[in-house]
């Protein structure tokens, strides 16, 4: 009885530690925006365009844009099978319009995000700890939580943007070549079915899930780096703990602003 409630002070402590790091990155949002401008710069650029080897194939963008390539692919394939069995495969533009936005993107973009973005601030922020880089960092006068943790989300929130566009219109493109050129349906038929039922209010709410996602993945990649312990496999282990942790806050993210957004009804545009 007693362990069960010293790990449960344990988990509450560690939630508490957690939750004081998280609300300190965000307070310290605006100093890190007029004090680390150039760092933040360089964050961007970082995220964007990758570095070394990465940047050569450009970097996440390029990995965002092949995963929702290959979802919207996915969304030809199934879509058009499914619907043609029950003689309605002219519905596959609306499969596109309604899953892309709604699911597959957002999803897919917080994946690569914690894979990429994420894994990597985690990485570097777990190096600077074990090498004492940041307890040096705070004796030289430098707010290492405003520096090294609030650029990163900053810069993460500002990279998803750009990222989360490329994405949607490789799904969409993806799924609209599919559907035309491998199986024959005729451009005019998806197009009409595709832009009766993309709703542009959707568009926006699918950015805020992005941005909310890209908040919440780099709070908590930069947490587990700036505690990272125990040498090179501590940080490791650190990189782990935040892409699992990341994954199951990004899902929880999405279905919360879905239900919050849609409802029962699920604003359902039905027109034309």
């Amino acid at each position: 009885m007693s362990t069960a409630l010293g790990g449960l002070r344990q988990g509450w402590r560690k939630l508490g530690t957690q939750t004081e790091f998280h609300v300190r990155t965000l307070q310290y949002s605006a100093d890190a925006i007029l004090h680390y401008r150039k760092e933040v710069l360089r964050l961007i650029a970082q995220m964007g365009l990758g570095v070394g080897a990465l940047a050569i194939i450009g970097g996440t963008v390029a990995i965002v844009g092949f995963l929702t390539l290959s979802t919207g692919a996915v969304i030809a394939v199934q879509g058009y099978n499914q619907f043609a069995n029950i003689g309605v495969e002219a519905l596959t533009g609306f499969a596109s319009a309604f899953l892309n936005v709604r699911i597959i993107a957002p999803g897919t973009t917080a994946i690569a995000l914690s894979a990429t973005i994420g894994a990597g601030a985690t990485a570097q922020l777990g190096a600077m700890r074990i090498n004492e880089e940041i307890d040096a960092l705070e004796v030289i006068g430098i707010r290492s939580i405003a520096y090294l943790a609030s650029t990163r989300v900053i810069a993460g929130v500002i990279v998803v943007i750009p990222l989360y566009c490329v994405g949607v219109a490789m799904s969409f493109t993806a799924a609209r070549v599919g559907t035309t050129a491998i199986y024959g349906q005729s451009t005019g038929v998806y197009d009409h079915y595709f832009k009766t039922f993309l709703n542009p209010t959707d568009l926006i709410w699918s950015f805020g899930q992005s941005i909310t996602m890209a908040a919440v993945i780099m709070l908590v990649h930069t947490y587990y780096g700036f505690t990272a312990s125990g040498g090179p496999a501590g940080v490791g282990e650190a990189v782990g703990r935040a892409v699992r942790t990341s994954l199951i806050v990004a899902a929880c993210v999405v279905t919360i602003i879905s239900l919050a957004v849609y409802g029962q009804s699920g604003n359902f545009n039905l027109a034309g």
